[in-house]
C-alpha cells in the first residue's frame, strides 16, 4: 500500500500538467499568449479575467481527459511515464511478478477517477494570482500548484481507495505468493 501511494499520488498530481500539455499541444497556450501580447493578426488583448477563465477551463478539460484515460484498463500499465514498476529488489524474479505488476496498476486505475473531484475543487479555488503564476511560470507550474494545494488531502483521500483497490484485485495474496517464490530463489 505504501509503495502504491508513493507512485499514485505523484501520478495523480501530474494529471493537470498532462491535461494542460494536451490542451497546449492543440495550440491553445500559444494562441492565448499571442492574444495577450497582441501578436495575433487581429491585435486582440485579453483581460486577466479572460486569461483566468481560459486557463481554469483548460485545466478542467485536461483533468477530465487525463482522468478518463488513466482510470481505464491499462491507463497506468501502458503509459511509460506513470507506469508503476516493481520495486528494484524484486527485479530478479520479474517473470514471476508480471501478474503482481498488472494488479498494482489495476489498483491505481480503479483509484484514479476518485481524484477528479479533488482536482476540480482545487481548480475552482484558484485565485487570479494562482492563474497568473501558472500562466507565467515554468512548464510544470500547474503540477507544482496542485502539489502545493493537494499533496496532503490527496494522500488522505486516496489511501482508503487505494487500499480497497488493492484488495479488490487481490494484490496482497499475489504479493505474498511472489515473496514466497522470491525467498526460495
Amino acid at each position: 500500500s505504501a509503495h502504491i501511494m508513493k507512485k499514485v499520488v505523484p501520478a495523480l498530481l501530474s494529471l493537470a500538467l498532462l491535461g494542460f500539455n494536451a490542451t497546449a499541444s492543440a495550440g491553445w497556450l500559444d494562441k492565448l499568449k499571442q492574444m495577450v501580447s497582441g501578436e495575433d493578426e487581429k491585435q486582440q488583448t485579453l483581460s486577466t479575467d479572460d486569461i483566468g477563465g481560459g486557463l481554469k477551463e483548460a485545466l478542467r478539460v485536461g483533468t477530465e481527459r487525463v482522468v478518463g484515460n488513466l482510470g481505464t484498463t491499462d491507463g497506468f500499465n501502458l503509459d511509460p511515464q506513470i507506469h508503476i514498476p516493481l520495486p528494484e529488489q524484486l527485479g530478479q524474479v520479474k517473470k514471476v511478478l508480471v501478474d503482481l505488476e498488472t494488479r498494482l496498476n489495476r489498483a491505481a486505475e480503479i483509484a484514479t477517477p476518485k481524484a477528479q473531484e479533488l482536482f476540480i475543487a482545487a481548480i475552482n479555488d484558484m485565485t487570479l494570482d494562482d492563474v497568473l503564476a501558472i500562466y507565467n511560470g515554468p512548464e510544470d507550474s500547474a503540477t507544482q500548484y496542485f502539489k502545493s494545494k493537494m499533496s496532503g488531502p490527496l494522500a488522505v483521500e486516496m489511501k482508503p481507495v487505494v487500499d480497497a483497490s488493492l484488495a479488490d484485485v487481490d494484490v496482497a495474496n499475489s504479493y505474498d505468493s511472489v515473496m514466497e517464490r522470491y525467498n526460495s530463489v
